[in-house]
């Protein structure tokens, strides 16, 4: 048996110009399944709140939920790290705030780590939670928490200005001891500088290809969302379509009185 994939091993792969594959998910049987795939890390995001509890956006994700969420994850990995993301308004208010909340995720869901998206404080909380035996990924470009003030899914740092502050960003999230960073919709070539700017992994999702690693949404890559097709995405499955027609036919043999098990 594999052991236990680690922020070391995050490092390391880095060093070595190896790419880091991870993907979220949200329960206990998927999560076996991305796990025996060989994920480098189960990304346990907000996103749930849309993907598996139907909401507009990310923003009312509750600790509780994630808590719950990432639970049943850990159980069902061996090998992955698990990162449980920390929901809206569970961490900005401060370092002690952002303590309590990320020690909930390793003590009583089991994570090995945290994800928080950039906030005016990030740096300073990411240095705590890191002093105090949290390992903490950042996130940087377009922050879904902050939907409301980007006015939608709309890439970041396309000018010259913004663009210098995700660099300065992330060289903040490195110098307070962040494992990595994702890098969300942003240039590619921006992702590419911020990478080579940096010792520690970028993450990207819609950043390009020259990221360290990639992460992707679960259900966007087995096509489970039929009518959420994002540009960042890459489908694999209609896993939807499959799982309509399977059904669709159980519900016809019932009908018709044909239902039996085999053997």
């Amino acid at each position: 048996m594999n052991e236990k994939i680690t922020v070391l091993d995050f490092q390391a792969k880095c060093d070595n110009g190896e790419k880091i594959a991870i993907v979220t998910a949200y329960d206990y049987a998927m999560a076996m399944a991305v796990d025996a795939a060989g994920v480098d890390a189960i990304l346990v995001g907000d996103s749930l709140n849309m993907t598996m509890l139907g909401r507009e956006n990310t923003l009312s994700a509750t600790l509780d939920e994630m808590l719950h969420h990432t639970a049943a994850v850990v159980k069902g990995t061996k090998n992955a790290m698990v990162i449980g993301d920390m929901p809206f308004l569970t961490y900005q208010l401060g370092p002690e705030q952002a303590l309590e909340n990320a020690g909930a995720f390793l003590t009583e869901a089991g994570a090995q780590a945290v994800k928080l998206e950039w906030c005016p404080r990030a740096s300073e909380i990411t240095q705590f939670l890191v002093e105090n035996g949290v390992p903490v990924m950042g996130h940087l470009g377009f922050t879904p928490q902050q939907i409301n003030r980007f006015g939608g899914y709309h890439q970041q740092g396309k000018d010259k200005a913004s663009a210098a502050l995700l660099l300065k960003e992330a060289k903040a999230l490195e110098a307070a001891g962040a494992f990595g960073i994702v890098l969300e919709l942003i240039p590619a070539d921006i992702a590419k500088k911020i990478t080579n700017s940096v010792s520690i992994p970028t993450i990207g999702i819609g950043a390009g290809p020259d990221c360290d690693g990639q992460v992707q949404v679960l259900h966007d890559l087995l096509g489970l969302m039929p009518d959420f097709h994002p540009k960042h995405a890459k489908a694999y499955l209609q896993l939807h379509e499959s799982i309509r027609d399977a059904v669709a036919q159980y519900v016809s043999e019932v009908a018709a009185g044909q239902f039996k098990l085999k053997g």
